[in-house]
């Protein structure tokens, strides 16, 4: 294996795959310091190229999205299984989010509060987080769901927690991911007609 000498990569590249690892994003919007600077780290075209070198030797693909980075890897049957389970649970709570707010994206701020009062008269955005509840197992009080979902949300830093005492959240840059996996998706007219209204 050629595997690049350890001189020609950054100094952040253990803390790199720290992160990127455990299936987290980098992302240039976010707030803590040290997540901009490594942001900035695998900016840097002459970094990028040797870390992608590097990391791909250890069967990681560094890729990268408009203002993010995440690793991509060729899964077994089984992981993809469960990549491609995590794809639906991703699409229902972007749908749930855009629902709430079409605008809701990089960049955007919000408070769990708002999501729940608008979950009093919006009977879509209701209906929405019902069936979120599968993915949040012993969970029945919307109140319940909504934040297991935001700290799953969290934990895949696509949003991060801005402001405790507010209880304000940021939408990172690595939402974008999702919305470009929704943009992704192809359906043919014969698959059209297949779907029901």
């Amino acid at each position: 294996m050629n595997i690049p000498k350890q001189g020609a990569t950054p100094k952040q590249t253990a803390q790199l795959f720290e992160v990127l690892s455990k299936g987290q994003f980098i992302c240039s919007n976010a707030s803590d310091d040290d997540t901009r600077k490594l942001f900035d780290v695998l900016d840097d075209e002459g970094n990028f190229e040797v870390l992608y070198d590097y990391f791909r030797q250890i069967n990681f693909t560094l890729e990268k999205g408009d203002g993010y980075y995440y690793f991509s890897r060729v899964e077994n049957r089984a992981d993809l299984e469960r990549k491609i389970e995590q794809a639906f649970k991703w699409v229902d709570v972007l749908d749930f989010f855009k629902t709430f707010d079409y605008s809701f994206g990089s960049g955007f701020r919000f408070v769990p509060s708002d999501i729940l009062v608008q979950l009093n008269v919006n009977a879509e955005l209701k209906t929405k987080i019902e069936a979120l509840k599968r993915y949040t197992p012993n969970r029945t009080k919307h109140s319940d769901v909504l934040s297991k979902i935001i700290n799953d949300m969290r934990g895949d830093r696509f949003f991060e927690l801005e402001n405790e005492i507010s209880e304000q959240y940021k939408v990172l840059s690595s939402f974008k991911y999702l919305e470009d996996l929704v943009l992704a998706i192809q359906i043919t007219d014969e698959a059209k007609n297949e779907i029901p209204e």
